[in-house]
């Protein structure tokens, strides 16, 4: 939690100070160092303004970014060593990381030596990661890209026959290892050889823990009758109730209810005919449903489904997703208004009026779209977030047919029966208080963002106690509103408590107390979604978790082998709800905890881990070749390209070759139906 609040102002006040300007106190140098020999340097020169440092590498894990080279193409070339400082780092112990941390001052050149095994081909490109600091604040992570190829380079005559025989007897050798590099970080890791820019699949299944564990399993798993590959309707049907969920939330809102009334009196100055009256308003609910789901289509094409799906994880979007909710939270709690320029929704009134038959009707749904923007934009992002983890372009298609079918069902019932309207509850102060319950929700939801974005890329400010006491925070504080206890510059004065508001409060108070016993452990089943795991709890008293012994498909499968024990492969996410649930819900059973940990190996491999490779590989995939630059590119791939799934979770069971042993599991909290799953694993496995 320290280490939450000093992350907290340390990145915060650089953003507040630094609003209207672009601060660089590092400039990086970049060249080669070439005297024609096939040995020639990389120099990185950092030039650092008084008063700043630069940070180290491979600093303690739980510490600020450490600078790092990632050289994403080695064509042509080979590294020779690591990169090498110029002097030695300042070493001090830093309080706000509660750690001893090496950092440069004022000047710091590395240098990388490589060598060049095809000047034909030679490319080389990647980037530095590094992070600035000062005594009072710390810069967000940032990076230099560098590119050398060919034409950047000269090789003396004698040289470049000696380089390409090198290359050849490197290409002729018969053993497998000369085709990987392994370290300590990356244990048992296939890494693409240097000087190729691409890697054939059977490549990637050799590896040192056997032949073939990179194989596809698909027709096996398919002979198993397994229906998981296919198996999306219940994904789906979920999607679509979180938007017909949020659909009705967002009615609730003060920018969205009064518009029912408007829209009523536009319809009926149209016609006193009764049944073109009533087809009328059947097509003006069709207009809002499909606005909504050609905004949904139009997102994910512009983007791509896989695009969404990376963004759910990625650092950047989910921060500043997480700011534009607490921006929108503020603004639902008063403190200002966010609204679209009027001229938009009055020239589109104007449009309305003046034009005739069903293009005035979509005039006035698009109209009804914008001026509920500033409610329903926080609802609808995180829907389609959530819904483009599904990797498909039907999740987003379905979250938005949900929330629009939601949001048109009253607007078509009360312009086609506006008598109805009489039994409506008017505009009042009960809107007001929806907007702030909203606002809390919404401060709410924001830390879930930033939750995934830390665990995505380790960065650690925000583990399960730290999110935890801030949602206890919110909670307390929306039920003492709800009592009336609090009050915003937009709330009328209430000189009694409505029954609604108090059952409303009782119900935020008793979940703060809920989520009190999670600050010592507890495992809160319920939020289990959201709230980060248990593992990044600093104090736990609850001992029923279960933890993963291996992150590495290699590394887990050698030491299955030497075990003689069937494996479990567990395909996760940082930002994965269901897998959360599964964990919370069905692995601590006692039953299972204990097959997992007495009778299987149990390997957990999240697909939007961040964490760079060394080496970037290249693999063929559907005919084209596709650079994985993180861990998580990784096992994605693993994933497609053994299991045929990219949904998670995705548990398969797999013998010491690789092989399934049944058919695989999804996301299914019935308890007895997992103990058979593994104990068919069980008694189908033999060593």
């Amino acid at each position: 939690m320290k280490k939450f609040f000093a992350v907290l102002i340390m990145f915060v006040l650089p953003v507040m100070t630094t609003w209207g300007q672009i601060m660089t106190p590092v400039k990086w140098k970049i060249s080669m160092e070439d005297h024609g020999a096939p040995e020639k340097a990389i120099v990185f020169t950092a030039t650092i303004d008084r008063g700043w440092h630069l940070y180290d590498v491979n600093l303690p894990a739980g510490g600020p970014v450490a600078t790092s080279f990632t050289f994403e193409t080695l064509n042509g070339t080979e590294l020779i060593g690591v990169p090498e400082p110029s002097v030695k780092p300042v070493s001090a112990y830093d309080e706000t990381f509660d750690m001893e941390l090496r950092w440069y001052v004022e000047s710091v050149t590395f240098t990388q030596k490589i060598r060049v095994t095809d000047a034909g081909k030679f490319r080389l490109s990647g980037a530095v990661e590094y992070t600035a600091c000062n005594n009072a604040m710390c810069l967000p992570p940032d990076h230099r890209n560098f590119r050398f190829d060919k034409k950047d380079i000269r090789m003396d005559d004698a040289a470049i026959p000696a380089a390409a025989g090198d290359e050849e007897d490197s290409l002729s050798g018969d053993d497998p290892s000369d085709l990987y590099d392994t370290d300590e970080t990356e244990a048992a890791t296939p890494a693409p050889l240097a000087g190729h820019e691409s890697r054939s699949d059977s490549a990637i299944a050799a590896s040192e823990a056997g032949e073939g564990l990179w194989d596809s399993v698909v027709d096996e798993l398919k002979a198993f009758g397994d229906t998981t590959l296919s198996a999306t309707d219940m994904s789906w049907l979920f999607i679509f109730f979180a938007g017909f969920a949020g659909g009705l939330l967002a009615l609730l809102t003060p920018c969205v209810w009064p518009m029912i009334p408007m829209t009523v009196s536009f319809f009926l100055k149209r016609t006193q005919d009764r049944q073109k009256a009533v087809r009328d308003a059947l097509t003006y609910g069709l207009a809002i449903i499909f606005i909504y789901l050609a905004m949904g289509l139009i997102l994910t094409g512009v983007f791509g489904a896989s695009a969404l799906n990376d963004m759910a994880t990625n650092a950047v979007f989910n921060v500043l997703f997480c700011l534009l909710l607490v921006i929108f939270a503020v603004s639902f709690f008063g403190a200002f208004e966010l609204t679209l320029p009027a001229s938009w929704t009055s020239r589109l009134d104007r449009t309305a009026e003046a034009t005739t038959g069903w293009l005035s009707i979509f005039f006035m749904a698009f109209t009804l779209t914008l001026v509920s923007f500033s409610c329903t934009g926080p609802i609808i992002g995180t829907l389609l977030v959530q819904a483009a983890a599904m990797g498909s372009i039907a999740g987003p298609a379905t979250g938005m047919f949900g929330f629009a079918l939601a949001l048109s069902i009253p607007f078509a019932l009360f312009a086609a029966f506006p008598n109805l309207l009489q039994s409506m509850p008017r505009s009042g102060g009960w809107l007001n208080v929806v907007k702030v319950v909203l606002g809390f929700l919404e401060l709410a939801l924001a830390l879930k963002f930033l939750s995934v974005a830390d665990l995505a890329y380790g960065w650690g400010i925000l583990d399960r106690e730290t999110f935890l006491a801030l949602w206890i925070v919110i909670f307390a504080l929306l039920g003492i509103y709800l009592l009336g206890k609090i009050r915003f510059a937009h709330d009328s004065e209430a000189k009694h408590v409505s029954v609604p508001r108090l059952f409303m409060a009782v119900v935020s108070l008793s979940f703060t107390v809920y989520m009190i016993p999670g600050l010592w452990g507890a495992p809160l089943k319920s939020i289990s979604a959201f709230a980060p795991p248990l593992y990044t709890q600093d104090f736990n008293l609850y001992e029923s978790e279960v933890h993963a012994a291996f992150d590495d498909y290699d590394a887990g499968m050698q030491y299955a082998r030497r075990m003689g024990k069937p494996v479990m492969i567990d395909f996760s996410g940082f930002g994965c709800v269901n897998c959360r649930k599964m964990e919370a819900t069905v692995w601590t059973d006692p039953r299972v905890k204990r097959l997992l940990e007495k009778d299987y190996v149990l390997i957990t491999l999240f697909v939007d881990d961040k964490t760079r490779l060394t080496i970037p590989m290249d693999v063929e995939e559907y005919g084209k070749t596709r650079r994985l630059k993180t861990i998580g590119d990784k096992w994605s791939y693993l994933q497609r390209s053994k299991f045929g799934a990219n949904a998670q979770p995705f548990y398969v069971l797999l013998d010491n070759d690789g092989r399934p042993l049944r058919p695989s599991y999804a996301y299914n909290e019935d308890i007895p139906q997992y103990i058979k799953f593994l104990n068919d694993g069980l008694a189908n496995y033999h060593p």
